[in-house]
């Protein structure tokens, strides 16, 4: 904690005696909260990014649109539109926001929404001809507005919720006892190996109450990298070869070890970054023609910047380390709960 958030530590204080008194008006129905006829399924974190919410998001829709006519419904951080928009063949990254975009071009079958009122996306999406009949909220832990149906809750191994405090001194958007509206607590970004006695301390030290779920996930990387056109090239290949790696996400050191050599330069921009004219020349002078390596929600917003060459992007995804059957079991339980 640097000295300036140990400043600020009245702050922390007086925010989350806010947060608190909101979310006790909320909870005794003083303060209106709005729950739909369909599913609706609510994914965030009690921080401020990084914890992996959009592999989360993208591992629902795998294990749900086969079966069931799916929507996503994000804020849209950062976009350039206003109001409630529905993705089609004229969007792109300014107008959805990255993430929602890249929701978009990965999954053409499902329906994909952004609107900072979630209450009005959802009224706005059933409204439409083709109406959906699972929802996922997309960082809307703290939306209460809407009354999601089943909530799951992500924190990052390294920086678990029970270790962080209230902003501004912390990272924490409410106090840690928010968890409890969790039907599952997901503990992402885990290492591969995580021992049963480390996740066993990890479940103690959270205090899940009664009927909480846990799970641990990690991060996998794919093994090749793309490009436009379709373009393609092995991982093994692409680690060994001098490039730049470039990353505007919260927490890009993870996303640098797997793929740096001595030989690399890494180029860091921050969190949802709108490229400007004189960052892509930067860009381009640095990479010196060698080939440009960046996460697939940057991906997104380059390609539509301007004209950058040789750029690839990694696609990642969130795995279990173990139980995922009993992940995948509980999700689709709840959701067949709500045809009966």
């Amino acid at each position: 904690m640097n000295v300036l958030r140990k400043i600020l530590f009245p702050f922390a204080i007086l925010y989350g005696f806010i947060t608190t008194i909101r979310n006790f008006l909320f909870d005794k129905g003083i303060l209106k909260s709005t729950s739909f006829d369909i599913p609706v399924i609510a994914v965030g974190n009690l921080s401020v990014g990084g914890t992996g919410k959009t592999p989360q998001i993208e591992y629902l829709i795998r294990l749900l649109s086969d079966k069931y006519k799916i929507a996503t419904l994000s804020r849209g951080y950062k976009r350039k539109s206003e109001g409630f928009v529905l993705a089609d063949s004229t969007s792109n990254a300014e107008i959805l926001g990255d993430e929602p975009f890249q929701f978009y071009q990965k999954f053409p079958n499902i329906q994909v929404a952004v609107d900072a009122n979630r209450t009005n996306g959802i009224i706005q999406l059933l409204s439409q001809t083709t109406k959906p009949e699972i929802i996922l909220l997309d960082d809307a832990y703290q939306h209460r507005k809407v009354k999601a149906g089943f909530y799951i809750l992500l924190t990052a191994f390294d920086d678990l919720y029970s270790d962080d405090f209230m902003l501004p001194t912390g990272n924490l958007r409410e106090s840690r006892s928010g968890a409890k509206r969790a039907n599952i607590v997901v503990v992402t970004k885990c290492p591969k190996n995580l021992s049963d006695e480390k996740q066993q301390g990890i479940r103690l030290k959270l205090k899940l109450k009664y009927g909480q779920q846990i799970f641990f996930t990690f991060i996998d990387y794919e093994d090749t990298v793309y490009g436009s056109q379709d373009e393609r090239v092995e991982v093994k290949d692409v680690k060994s070869e001098a490039k730049l790696l470039l990353a505007g996400i919260a927490k890009p050191k993870p996303f640098f070890d797997f793929l740096k050599n001595e030989k690399d330069e890494c180029l860091t921009f921050p969190d949802h970054h709108h490229f400007s004219e004189n960052d892509l020349n930067e860009i381009q002078r640095k990479a010196q023609n060698k080939k440009i390596i960046t996460t697939e929600k940057d991906y997104v917003r380059l390609k539509d910047a301007g004209v950058i060459s040789k750029l690839y992007y990694l696609p990642i995804k969130s795995t279990f380390i173990n139980y995922q059957q009993n992940f995948d079991t509980t999700v689709l339980e709840y959701v067949k709960r709500q045809f009966v």
